[in-house]
C-alpha cells in the first residue's frame, strides 16, 4: 500500500519513506510506527495500541515510546511543538491528523503515484554488520593499459577486506559495475545496500606510483577518511600487497569507528545484540584509558545484554572473557588475582572458540590468558592462529605474550606493526612495545614509549611501575622514586614478590630477574 500526504510517499510493501524521489532515512520501529498512525488516522491510537502493533505487546518504557514518535515526526518534517501531522492528545493517545491518499502499490517500474515519474527500484535494506562497497579505483595516469593495477589494488582490497568477518563487503562483480563512472555515494549505498563507500585513485609516473582513497557514510554523505600513499614502483607486486594491507587495516578500524558513533546516537529500545556489543567495545575502550572500575563493570552490563539476546554471539564471549581477565590482573576488586577469575576469563574464551573457530578475537583472548597461566607455547599457537585467519589482524597482547615467552624481538615487530596499523591503538599497545626495548636494555628507547602510556592512562599502575624501573635503570633515581610512589598510591598493597611475580609469569627467570632488578632499584618494596 502507498501512503500519500503532502509530498510524502510511504510504501508499506518496499518499507520506504520518500519525499519525492528521494528516500527518507527512518529507523524501523519509528516507521512502523508512523505507518500504524497513518492507516489508522481515523481514531485516537491508545499507547497500549501502539505497544500491541508495533512491539509486539513486549514492555516499553514510556521513554521509548516518545523517543519513536519523536523520530516519526522529524522523518516526515513534523515536531512535538508543531505537531501538524502526528497530534499527541493528553490522556489519550496519538492521530495522524495530515491528509493522505491511499493507492494500491505499484508493480515494478510502474510511474511514481506522487510525481508521475518512473520509481526507482526498490532500496535494499542494509545489512545487520558494517557494509562497505569498494569502488574501482580511477586509473589517473593517462595511460588505458595501466587499468590492471588499479584493478589489482581494487581487488587485493576487496579480498583483504571480505576476511574480516564483521564486515559485509559487496562482489567485486557489483562494485565494478561502476568504473569509469562519476558516482554519488549516496546513490551507491541505496543500490548496493551498504552504509559505507571507499573511492580512490591511482597515478602512476615513471618510477612512482600515488594512490589516494576516501571512505564515505553512504547514507549522509559524509567523508569519514582520507589518506594518500606515495611509494616507490621497484616491485609493482610488493607496492599492492603494501598498500591493501595498509588501507584494509586502517579502513577496518574507521568503520568499527564510524560504527560505535551512529550507534551511540540511537535510541535504547533499538538496539539488538550487535549493538550492545558496539556500546561494549567503545566503553572499553574508554575504560582502558580511564582503569575505573564502573567503566570495566558498564562493559560487562553492556556484553551480558548482548548475550541475553544472542546466546551464541562468539565476539561477545570474547570481549567478555577480557572483562574478568582485566579484573585479574588490576586492584578493582575481590577478583584480583583471584583463581577463580582467571578460570571465569578462560572459559569464556574457550566458548567463544568453539562458537566460531574462524573468529581471530576469539583465539587472541584465548592466547592472553593462556600467557598469563604460564602456557606460553599454547598462548603463541593461538595468536598466530588468530593471524593466520586474518593476516590483517593485529593485537597488542600478542606483543605481551611474547615478552613473557621471552621472545623481545617479535614483540616489538608485532607491536610497531599493530601501532602501525592501529591509530586508535590503546595505551597498553606502547606499554608492551616500552616492555620488550627494556628486555634489550634498550631503555632510552623504552623511555618516551612507557611515558606515553602514563600519559594516557595515569590509573594504570603497571605503567607507573614499568616507567619507574626504566628510570631506575637510567640513573634517574628520582624520576623513579615518583614512579613508584605512583604505583603504590593507586595500589597500596602492591609488592614484587607478592603481587608482580604473580601476575607476570616470565618464561625465562632472568628476564624476571631483569625486570624486578628495576623495580627494586626504583624502591619498590620485594613483600
Amino acid at each position: 500500500m502507498l501512503y500519500l500526504f503532502e509530498d510524502y510517499v510511504l510504501d508499506t510493501g518496499t518499507r520506504e519513506l520518500r519525499r519525492g524521489d528521494a528516500p527518507v532515512a527512518i529507523e524501523p520501529k519509528a516507521f512502523d510506527l508512523l505507518a500504524y498512525l497513518i492507516k489508522n488516522r481515523q481514531r485516537v491510537v491508545s499507547k497500549d495500541d501502539l505497544i500491541a502493533a508495533v512491539w509486539d505487546g513486549r514492555i516499553v518504557s514510556d521513554t521509548a515510546l516518545f523517543t519513536r514518535i519523536n523520530a516519526a515526526r522529524t522523518a516526515i518534517g513534523d515536531s512535538g511543538e508543531a505537531q501538524r501531522l502526528i497530534k499527541t492528545l493528553l490522556r489519550k493517545g496519538v492521530r495522524f491528523v495530515g491528509v493522505v491518499r491511499e493507492e494500491q502499490q505499484p508493480p515494478a517500474n510502474a510511474t511514481n503515484a506522487a510525481t508521475g515519474t518512473e520509481r526507482p527500484p526498490p532500496t535494499l535494506a542494509l545489512p545487520d554488520r558494517p557494509s562497505i562497497a569498494v569502488l574501482p579505483l580511477d586509473n589517473l595516469s593517462g595511460d588505458k593499459g595501466q587499468d590492471y593495477f588499479s584493478d589489482g589494488i581494487t581487488e587485493d582490497i576487496l579480498t583483504e577486506l571480505s576476511r574480516f568477518s564483521e564486515l559485509f563487503v559487496i562482489a567485486r562483480n557489483s562494485s565494478f559495475q561502476y568504473k569509469g563512472k562519476a558516482v554519488d555515494v549516496r546513490q551507491v549505498g541505496r543500490k548496493l545496500g551498504v552504509r559505507y563507500v571507499l573511492q580512490g585513485s591511482i597515478r602512476r609516473e615513471g618510477g612512482r606510483v600515488r594512490i589516494s582513497v576516501q571512505l564515505a557514510d553512504a547514507v549522509t554523505g559524509a567523508q569519514r577518511w582520507a589518506e594518500r600513499y606515495d611509494r616507490q614502483l621497484d616491485d609493482v607486486f610488493a607496492v599492492q600487497d603494501e598498500v591493501a594491507s595498509t588501507i584494509v587495516a586502517i579502513l577496518a578500524a574507521h568503520v568499527n569507528k564510524a560504527e560505535i558513533e551512529r550507534t551511540l546516537s540511537k535510541a535504547p529500545e533499538t538496539w539488538q545484540a550487535y549493538d550492545y556489543y558496539l556500546r561494549a567495545a567503545d566503553a572499553h575502550a574508554s575504560f582502558l584509558s580511564s582503569w575505573e572500575a564502573a567503566e570495566l563493570y558498564e562493559v560487562r552490563r553492556l556484553l551480558e545484554h548482548s548475550l541475553a539476546i544472542d546466546p551464541n554471539y562468539a565476539r561477545a564471549y570474547a570481549r567478555l572473557s577480557r572483562t574478568h581477565f582485566i579484573a585479574w590482573t588490576i586492584s578493582l576488586d575481590d577478583d584480583y588475582l583471584s583463581p577463580h577469575a582467571l578460570d571465569r576469563a578462560y572459559q569464556l574464551a574457550r566458548k567463544a572458540v568453539q562458537l566460531d573457530p574462524n573468529l581471530p578475537e576469539a583465539h587472541a583472548a584465548l592466547g592472553n590468558i593462556l600467557s598469563r597461566r604460564r602456557e606460553h607455547e599454547a598462548a603463541a599457537a593461538e595468536f598466530e592462529r588468530a593471524m593466520a585467519l586474518n593476516p590483517n589482524f593485529t593485537d597488542w597482547r600478542f606483543a605481551e605474550a611474547l615478552v613473557l615467552a621471552g621472545d623481545p624481538v617479535r614483540a616489538i615487530e608485532v607491536a610497531e606493526r599493530h601501532m602501525r596499523f592501529d591509530p586508535f591503538y590503546v595505551p597498553l599497545a606502547p606499554l608492551w612495545l616500552g616492555a620488550a626495548r627494556y628486555m634489550f636494555k634498550q631503555y632510552s628507547e623504552a623511555l618516551p614509549l612507557l611515558r606515553e602510556c602514563v600519559s594516557r592512562a595515569p590509573n594504570l599502575r603497571g605503567g607507573h611501575t614499568s616507567l619507574a624501573a626504566v628510570y631506575a635503570q637510567l640513573g634517574k633515581l628520582e624520576e623513579a622514586r615518583a614512579e613508584a610512589a605512583e604505583a603504590l598510591r593507586i595500589e597500596p598493597k602492591w609488592t614484587i614478590e607478592g603481587t608482580q611475580a604473580r601476575l607476570y609469569g616470565f618464561k625465562r627467570p632472568e628476564d624476571a630477574e631483569h625486570f624486578f632488578d628495576g623495580l627494586r632499584k626504583a624502591g619498590l618494596p620485594e613483600r
